[in-house]
């Protein structure tokens, strides 16, 4: 019964949030704060809310990737980037395309002002992206950028980098691999930040059978405890920033509230304080975006 009890007593309280702020039509509380660093003109967020989970991208398995698309609306969506505000996160990493930019414009359209880390899975005119996402920092697609580097054919990316350059953002490179910000780093190219994964998930079957002498399924999908330290290594090394992506292995160590804790701790003790960790989240079942706000604040003892 009392479990019962506190679920219900979470829920309310979630949906309460949920319903603050321009989207409800009621006067809000002052946003709380988070520890900022600066980031070209701008000051942006330690702790990014990432794009992933809203269109069900759970990198877990079908089953999640239907119950993230179908509970998050466009309504729901906006509601949650606006908690996100009123907890303090000042940025979004977002992907660009249609549906994203309908949901994107729908949260503008209510007042919604958080910067943009964006990128553009389709790879399409980058001066368009540019001007139709309103992003302030735009970086090479991370898959992208991987499949191009197996295939010897980083130029591409360096081309579409120089493009980019050109339309005043921020430039950035996606990547899965560390050994991908080690190739842009020693041959200085022109860019602002690196968006790197903890965990290097896209390996080949061949690389994965190299390392564990067998292929796991889905061979996509490998977690290894040893990835971390090596992408915090390689985000230390580089004067960029870099924003670090699935610190949590898409929620295989979230496994309790203190093994999130430790993710967080690791991230943050292992990368430059100029560095950012981004972090998807689903507060369908309970108020994530306020727990994760509350760790960062807590770990990095920061008194908003």
């Amino acid at each position: 019964m009392n479990s019962r009890r506190n679920f219900l007593k979470s829920s309310a309280g979630l949906a309460a949030t949920l319903a603050v702020g321009p989207m409800a039509g009621a006067q809000t509380p002052p946003a709380a704060s988070l520890p900022k660093v600066r980031f070209g003109d701008m000051e942006i967020t330690r702790l990014v809310m990432g794009s992933n989970q809203f269109y069900g991208y759970s990198h877990f398995n079908g089953l999640l990737d239907k119950l993230m698309r179908d509970w998050n609306t466009p309504e729901r969506i906006c509601q949650t980037l606006f908690q996100c505000q009123q907890n303090g996160i000042n940025a979004y990493q977002y992907a660009h395309h249609e549906t994203t930019l309908k949901d994107l414009e729908l949260y503008r359209s209510k007042g919604g002002n958080m910067h943009l880390i964006a990128t553009d899975p389709g790879l399409t005119p980058v001066e368009d992206a540019v001007r139709r996402s309103g992003a302030t920092a735009l970086y090479h697609h991370g898959e992208v950028t991987d499949r191009l580097f197996r295939a010897g054919q980083m130029d591409q990316v360096q081309e579409y980098t120089k493009k980019l350059r050109q339309t005043g953002v921020r430039v950035g490179i996606g990547t899965h691999k560390p050994e991908v910000v080690e190739y842009a780093e020693e041959r200085g190219w022109d860019v602002d930040f690196y968006l790197l994964c903890a965990y290097n998930r896209t390996r080949t079957p061949e690389e994965i059978r190299k390392l564990l002498g067998v292929v796991p399924v889905p061979a996509g999908e490998l977690y290894l405890e040893t990835d971390p330290p090596h992408a915090y290594e390689v985000a230390r090394k580089t004067s960029k920033t870099c924003f670090l992506f699935k610190v949590l292995a898409a929620g295989r160590v979230a496994r309790s509230p203190e093994a999130v804790d430790k993710a967080f701790k690791d991230a943050f003790d292992n990368i430059k304080p100029r560095d950012c960790i981004v972090v998807g989240m689903f507060p369908r079942f309970k108020d994530e975006v306020k727990e994760n706000c509350d760790r960062v604040r807590r770990i990095l003892n920061y008194n908003s």
